[in-house]
C-alpha cells in the first residue's frame, strides 16, 4: 500500500558504515509495519526531535521509494560506494509510527536493544515518522545541563553518604547511563527512581538489564543488592516533600520485578506516608502478583503502571515468558488496583503492525473498558524488529494495520476519559 502525498516526502537517509550519513536524492524514506512497506502521510512526519540519535544498521540494506517508477528500491550501493540502512532512536516523549525499512542479510547480527524509526532528509533537516505523545518536558534534553547534573550528583553523594541505593543511582544511572530520571533526582525535581529488586519473575525477550551470554548486550546493568527501608526513606521522603510535581517510582529499567520485594516496598510505603502525605508513590510493574498489589494499595500506593506488549494472553506470554504467574494474574492485579481507586497506567509497548492490528485493538479496548484504564504510556519497544516478529510469529498472522494515529483516535473515541502520554503523571494532574 502506498500513502501518496502531494508534498515530496523526505529523501532516504543511509550510512556509509563508518558513521557518516547522507541522503539519496530521488529516493524517498519508507516505513515498515510488520513486514509491509509504506510511504508515510505528511501528518506522520515531524522534524527529528532534539536529543534523538542517528543509528546505522549493520548487515541491512536500506529501502527507498522511487516515485517516478512507483517502485520500492533496495539499495546496496550509491555512486559505487556500499551503503547500509540508517534509523533514528527517538528522544523521550516521542513514539514511532513505523519501523525503519531495510532488507537484512542472512548473516547479519541481531540489532541492539533500541527502537529503530525511519529517518529522512528534507528542507535542511532530518525528519522522522513519529508523534509527540506527552507535552511534559521532564526528559527534554535541552533542559539538562551537564555541569549542574554533576554538581547535583556530588552533593547527593555527600548528603546521603553510605547509602548504597544513592551510590547506585549516582554512579551507574547518572554518570554511566545518563538516565534522565536519575539526573532529575539529583537536580531535585519531578520523578525519582527507586530500584529495589535484583531478580525477576519473567524472562522478557527484550529485557534491557539481563540477557543470555550469547544474546544481545544489555543497555544497563541490573541492581545487585536489596536496599533497606531506611536507605529508601533517606532520600524519598525529602524528595516528596521538596520537589515540584514530586513522584517516586518503584520499578526501574536497572532492576528486575519490584513485586519480588513486595514486603520491602509495603513497609517503605507505610513509613513514607507516616512522614509525609505529599507527592505521588508509583509502582512500575508487570503486575504479576495480585495479593501483593492489594497489600501495596492498602499501604498507601497511589498509582500503578502495568507493562504490556499485548492485551492478548498468547502474545503477552510469548514476549514476557513469565515464571509462576500468568496473564490472568496481570488482569486480576488491574482489577485490584481499580477496586482501591488507584490511578492505572499501561506501559504499552508500541510496535507498528501489532499495536494497530484490529484483533489487538479489540483486546486492548476491552481491557480499557472493563477496568476503566486511566492512561496509556505509548512507549517504543526497544528490540530488533525482526527478532520480535520471528519470536511472536507475527508475519504469519493477518496484517491489516490501521496506523498508530488512527489506533489512538479510535481508542479515544471508545474510551473518552482515556489519556495518552509517556511519563507517570503526578496525582495533582490526574484530572487534567
Amino acid at each position: 500500500m502506498n500513502n501518496f502525498t502531494s508534498q515530496q516526502n523526505p529523501f532516504l537517509v543511509v550510512s556509509d558504515g563508518y558513521g557518516q550519513v547522507f541522503e539519496i536524492p530521488g529516493l524517498e524514506m519508507v516505513g515498515m509495519s510488520i513486514n509491509n512497506r509504506y510511504l508515510p502521510f505528511e501528518e506522520e512526519l515531524i522534524p527529528m526531535p532534539h536529543g534523538s540519535l542517528l543509528l546505522e544498521l549493520p548487515g541491512r540494506k536500506p529501502v527507498g521509494y522511487d516515485r517516478r517508477r512507483d517502485k520500492y528500491i533496495v539499495l546496496e550501493d550509491y555512486e559505487g560506494m556500499p551503503v547500509i540502512a540508517a534509523a533514528a532512536f527517538l528522544a523521550p516523549a516521542y513514539t514511532q509510527l513505523y519501523r525503519a525499512a531495510y532488507v537484512t542479510h542472512d548473516d547479519a547480527v541481531t540489532l541492539p536493544l533500541f527502537a529503530y524509526t525511519p529517518v529522512g532528509w528534507r528542507q535542511d533537516e532530518f525528519w522522522v515518522c513519529a508523534v509527540r505523545v506527552d507535552e511534559d518536558v521532564r526528559q527534554d534534553l535541552a533542559l539538562f545541563d551537564a555541569k549542574q547534573i554533576e554538581s547535583g550528583a556530588r552533593q547527593t553523594l555527600q548528603k546521603y553518604a553510605g547509602n548504597r541505593l544513592i551510590e547506585h543511582l549516582v554512579e551507574n544511572c547518572v554518570r554511566r547511563y545518563f538516565c534522565p530520571a536519575a539526573q532529575n533526582f539529583v537536580l531535585g525535581r519531578w520523578e525519582c527512581p527507586v530500584p529495589v529488586s535484583p531478580s525477576c519473575n519473567a524472562s522478557c525477550i527484550g529485557c534491557i538489564s539481563k540477557q543470555p551470554a550469547d544474546a544481545v548486550p544489555v543497555t544497563q546493568d541490573r541492581l545487585t543488592f536489596i536496599p533497606t527501608v531506611d536507605e529508601i526513606l533517606q532520600f524519598t521522603v525529602p524528595h516528596l516533600e521538596q520537589a515540584q510535581r514530586a513522584v517516586i517510582s518503584f520499578g526501574q529499567g536497572c532492576e528486575g520485578e519490584p513485586l519480588l520485594q513486595g514486603e520491602l516496598i509495603e513497609e517503605a510505603i507505610r513509613q513514607i506516608r507516616k512522614k509525609t502525605g505529599r507527592g505521588t508513590i508509583n509502582l512500575n510493574s508487570n503486575a504479576s502478583y495480585p495479593h501483593i498489589i492489594e497489600r501495596l494499595c492498602k499501604a498507601g500506593l497511589d498509582s500503578i503502571r502495568v507493562s504490556l506488549n499485548s492485551a492478548r494472553e498468547e502474545l503477552y506470554e510469548a514476549y514476557y515468558r513469565p515464571h509462576n504467574y500468568t496473564f490472568a494474574d496481570v488482569v486480576e492485579s488491574i482489577k485490584v488496583a481499580r477496586k482501591y481507586h488507584k490511578w492505572i497506567s499501561l506501559n504499552y509497548f508500541i510496535f507498528p503492525g501489532l499495536t494497530d492490528n484490529p484483533e489487538e485493538m479489540e483486546a486492548l479496548t476491552k481491557l480499557v473498558l472493563d477496568h476503566k484504564i486511566d492512561y496509556i504510556q505509548m512507549r517504543n519497544l526497544n528490540i530488533d524488529p525482526e527478532w520480535y516478529i520471528n519470536e511472536l510469529n507475527l508475519a504469519d498472522r493477518p496484517h491489516h494495520a490501521v496506523g498508530i494515529l488512527k489506533w489512538q483516535a479510535q481508542l479515544k473515541a471508545k474510551a473518552p476519559w482515556l489519556r495518552f502520554g509517556y511519563f507517570n503523571p503526578p496525582k495533582e494532574e490526574w484530572d487534567g
